[in-house]
């Protein structure tokens, strides 16, 4: 078996670290790269196969395109001649499977993928969606290299992909965003810096960790936290105030409904 990556930047660099633990060979695993440093480093760390653009490469039951969604006309120009009928796996953020299909000349066997930023370190969770050309041992391949970083969802329509772009692609972002608020809360309540961020970092994870391996969904959880009259009460009562619940609904949203212009920008763009 040969999974063959069409670029071997972060997002690639994680799945391959993730599937040589999960019991993939280095000689299954080869990826064309440009860079010659990084080919270099790739073949080092790994003990994995690379090449440049615009050789032959093995013949492979998988290609996984890991490359910016404006590289990809290029990118598919150099891959086509020696792609076969292998499965194609993209994780080109907004490029559309049928985007994918006519860049590669109606190559039908496609899965496209939406991981996010925590698959840098085996934590992240991917929507997937599978055009009706997939097998079952397609999916079953699919679903074991990307158990290298992390969960997976899959959907049965692909404008859902839109729906997960919102919530996890873009998620961390938001969570981030709220750890940045919650450490200058700190701050502001007098703590240093590395207190602020150590407190504040810190009752995240743990609060996921709690989250993770309770029977209770999160509105319990915090009901639990929730005594009447006290301080998380207070705290509460001025987020409701503040709508802050029906901010990041809207603001989900608002993400959904961009992924769906960049696909369709990005479909009309990079057209052949």
């Amino acid at each position: 078996m040969t999974i063959t990556f069409i670029g071997g930047g972060n997002m690639a660099t994680a799945m391959i670290g993730g599937m040589l633990s999960q019991g993939f060979s280095s000689q299954d695993i080869h990826v064309i790269e440009p860079d010659a440093g990084k080919r270099a480093e790739l073949t080092q760390q790994y003990g994995i196969s690379t090449s440049p653009p615009g050789e032959a490469f093995p013949a492979s039951e998988a290609v996984l395109f890991a490359v910016k969604p404006q590289q990809f006309k290029a990118v598919t120009a150099e891959v086509l001649p020696h792609l076969g009928n292998a499965l194609v796996i993209s994780i080109a953020a907004g490029i559309r499977v049928d985007t994918l299909s006519r860049f590669l000349q109606g190559h039908s066997r496609i899965i496209r993928v939406m991981p996010n930023t925590p698959a840098l370190v085996q934590a992240g969770i991917s929507g997937v969606y599978a055009s009706e050309a997939v097998s079952e041992a397609d999916r079953a391949l699919t679903s074991r290299i990307l158990a290298s970083i992390g969960e997976q969802v899959w959907v049965e329509e692909e404008s859902q992909i839109d729906g997960i772009t919102a919530i996890s692609g873009s998620g961390p972002a938001y969570i981030f965003y709220f750890m940045e608020a919650l450490q200058a809360a700190a701050r502001a309540q007098g703590f240093s810096p590395d207190i602020a961020h150590k407190l504040a970092y810190q009752t995240f994870a743990g609060a996921v960790k709690l989250a993770l391996n309770s029977a209770d969904d999160a509105g319990t959880l915090q009901q639990k936290v929730t005594s009447k009259g006290g301080t998380t009460e207070r705290a509460i009562k001025a987020l409701e105030t503040s709508q802050v619940r029906s901010t990041i609904i809207a603001a989900a949203a608002a993400a959904a409904a961009r992924s769906r212009e960049l696909g369709e920008e990005l479909g009309r763009d990079i057209e052949p």
